[in-house]
């Protein structure tokens, strides 16, 4: 070998461990972990990022004389838990390997709360383009509060799990909170005010995602028609297919120490409403299980009415009746442990699958929360519901739960109710409302077996409880 060719090799050689060591050498942090981030208070919340196998990590919260270290795995990856004390002042945290150090600055103690699901959810405070969210401009101008902080995981549909996404936290303001969940941010906000605990929103969010979608390949795996992609399948539908939005969203964030769920998806599987309600039921699980902090509160919005046929003009039928799909959440509240249900049958647009007065819906789901995660007394938070029937002759008496002062109709007549006889044909009911129940009669059914309520796509509330929640539409049939 040439004394030239050595040392040009050598110079290579020095040019290599000079680039790429440093490089491997870094300490790599998930976007959940920057400046303004909020860790879940009271808790053993986990960190963890990226540097080489060799390196020894140490991690030094200011809140904390107490360092804990971790070694990094052969990939390089790394995780370990650091105790939070409770809510209160800004702290940092200060990351450390045998090369570099990383200071996260601003770190708030508080609870954190994510909240998922597709376009409703989605929907900025700023709104869509030609629709708007009902007094969101003036909101959005007194939005500064450094006890609300916000990131947004964008949209990402993949094949395969993901380990991070784009992205920062931010101190809400008007710049940051036009661009947030417009649901998300009326929820957190009321919480806050109420509680007086600084509060994280993690929107993880996908307009016109399916259900299925936020399921991972095993829990998809018990359900025999669902059509998982492979891991080299080109993604046909971004939004509607089975494990992608779970991949590619919500894997990265779990594991990320919260307090809890908030979920408004469900306008996508109207037409395949007789499976939401299991559907739902494992997606709750398995969320459950991946963060491992037992069964987290989880607070849901039953979907909004809206027009159905409107997406199908040319197609018709009884399937495009929503009034399926809401009853499906309807009875999800009784298989699924610490959960509660937002009603929203006085908040629909006959016209526009995105009703506008989504501080309503933000704050009945914060109610929930206040009500059952943070007990506090003496106010409603639960939408009347169907209890049960009692048949007498040809009339029919309801009565319902959560109305402890009892119901009303505002003085307005009800027209809402159906009944049906033995040949399954629902008739218009005369109402006679009492305090606590109703009783229907029809002269075109002289022996009623079943009770329908609001159980079409657009309909407008009539009955509600003297909180001013409105009566969930409801069946007692099966047909």
């Amino acid at each position: 070998m040439s004394i030239r060719l050595h040392i040009k090799k050598t110079l290579l050689l020095g040019f290599f461990y000079l680039t790429i060591i440093p490089i491997y050498s870094q300490i790599t942090l998930p976007s959940l972990f920057t400046d303004n981030m909020v860790l879940q208070q009271n808790a053993n919340v986990a960190i963890w990022g990226w540097s080489t196998a060799n390196d020894v990590i140490s991690i030094k919260p200011s809140w904390s004389e107490k360092n804990t270290s971790v070694k990094p795995k052969k990939d390089g990856s790394w995780k370990t838990y650091i105790k939070t004390p409770s809510a209160g002042k800004s702290h940092s945290i200060t990351i450390t390997n045998n090369k570099n150090a990383i200071e996260i600055k601003n770190v708030m103690i508080g609870d954190v709360w994510i909240c998922a699901g597709q376009s409703n959810m989605e929907m900025p405070m700023k709104g869509f383009k030609a629709q708007g969210i009902n007094g969101a401009n003036m909101d959005i101008l007194k939005s500064t509060n450094n006890n609300i902080r916000v990131i947004t995981v964008p949209r990402s549909s993949k094949t395969t799990p993901q380990s991070n996404f784009e992205g920062e936290w931010q101190q809400a303001s008007p710049a940051s909170i036009a661009e947030f969940s417009a649901t998300g941010y009326y929820f957190g906000r009321l919480v806050n005010e109420i509680t007086d605990v600084p509060i994280g929103l993690i929107c993880v969010s996908y307009g016109g995602s399916c259900i299925e979608a936020w399921m991972s390949k095993e829990t998809s795996l018990q359900f025999e028609d669902m059509p998982i992609p492979g891991v080299n399948d080109t993604i046909k539908s971004p939004n509607r297919t089975p494990t992608v939005l779970y991949n590619g969203m919500l894997n990265p964030i779990i594991g990320y120490g919260i307090k809890g769920a908030i979920w408004y998806q469900g306008e996508t599987n109207y037409k395949n409403a007789q499976d939401y309600t299991i559907l739902f039921y494992n997606m709750v699980k398995e969320w459950r299980k991946q963060w491992n902090l037992g069964d987290f509160p989880f607070y849901y919005t039953q979907i909004a009415p809206f027009d159905y046929d409107m997406l199908t003009p040319n197609e018709k039928s009884e399937q495009n009746n929503s009034a399926f799909l809401r009853d499906a959440q309807r009875l999800a509240m009784d298989t699924i442990q610490n959960c509660g249900m937002a009603v929203l049958l006085d908040q629909g647009e006959e016209k526009n699958i995105h009703p506008a007065n989504k501080k309503v819906v933000g704050e009945r789901l914060a109610l929930w929360a206040l009500a059952k995660t943070y007990n506090i007394k003496g106010f409603g938070y639960a939408s009347p519901t169907y209890n049960e029937i009692n048949i007498k002759d040809s009339s029919v008496t309801v009565t319902f739960k959560n109305i402890p002062n009892g119901i009303t109709s505002y003085g307005k007549e009800v027209t809402l109710f159906e009944i049906a006889g033995n040949d399954r044909i629902f008739h218009p009911a005369t109402c006679t409302l009492r305090r606590k129940s109703v009783i229907l009669t029809s002269s075109k059914v002289k022996n009623p077996i079943a009770v329908r309520y609001g159980f079409k796509n657009h309909v407008d509330a009539q009955i509600f409880n003297t909180e001013g929640l409105p009566l969930t539409s409801f069946r007692t049939d099966n047909w």
